[in-house]
């Protein structure tokens, strides 16, 4: 049964939480400030964070960058009542999953839950993985080409290691829309080409001829590993 790991400052919303998540048949542990919700996500290695954004002390912001940071891959639905479109892309960009405002109902809440959860393929296939003179250390969130550091962003990261997780496999844009980026709505197919871009001039030596990251021309990419 997957582990569900609710933190959200009002006790209330975290028994009604639980009670229907056992329901479902779900595990469930629990944290009313970030802090604790932090050391409980990196101590228990829960398979779902449902994650309150407006906490005391540390926002849920604040807790899913420390997650990510710390090279944990764990699925993160954040929770909360603030519903601008800028907010949900900053808990996005941060490496949330999925975003519901509250209040919400108990079904939308449930399906978003499995769909996170049946997200195709574990989520570390691997510690660390190199191609060429590149070298990638998922914990860290690290890439190397010749021995020197390159910076990516977020995204760029996520990226990578998702086309080296499924090497060989032809994906489509629209599946790297939903599997990084995770919302249908914020990015678009272009914002794929623009990143799968940035990453040839990183680390191809012909950009315009890749030997690594190869385009599927009428169907998407395919990681040559």
């Amino acid at each position: 049964m997957p582990r569900i790991l609710i933190v959200d400052d009002e006790p209330e919303m975290v028994r009604g939480l639980e009670d229907n998540l056992r329901f479902e048949g779900y595990q469930t542990l629990s944290a009313t400030d970030g802090r604790r919700g932090l050391a409980l996500a990196l101590s228990e290695a829960p398979d779902l964070v449902l994650l309150d954004i407006m906490m005391p002390g540390m926002s849920g912001w604040d807790v899913c960058r420390e997650i990510r940071a710390k090279g944990l891959d764990i699925p993160v639905i954040m929770l909360t009542a603030r519903g601008e479109e800028a907010d949900r892309v900053q808990g996005l960009e941060l490496g949330a999953d999925d975003y519901v405002t509250k209040p919400f109902g108990l079904r939308e809440l449930m399906a978003r839950i499995r769909a996170v959860l049946r997200r195709p393929g574990p989520r570390q296939k691997f510690e660390e993985f190199a191609f060429g003179d590149v070298r990638i250390r998922l914990r860290g969130r690290q890439v190397f080409r010749a021995g020197k550091e390159v910076r990516l962003t977020r995204k760029e990261f996520d990226l990578l290691r998702y086309l080296v997780e499924h090497r060989d496999e032809v994906i489509t844009r629209d599946r790297l829309l939903d599997e990084v980026w995770g919302y249908e709505q914020f990015p678009t197919t272009r914002t794929v080409d623009t990143h799968i871009l940035r990453l040839r001039q990183k680390f191809e030596d012909d950009p315009e001829r890749p030997a690594y990251i190869l385009t599927v021309h009428g169907q998407g990419y395919r990681f040559a590993g």
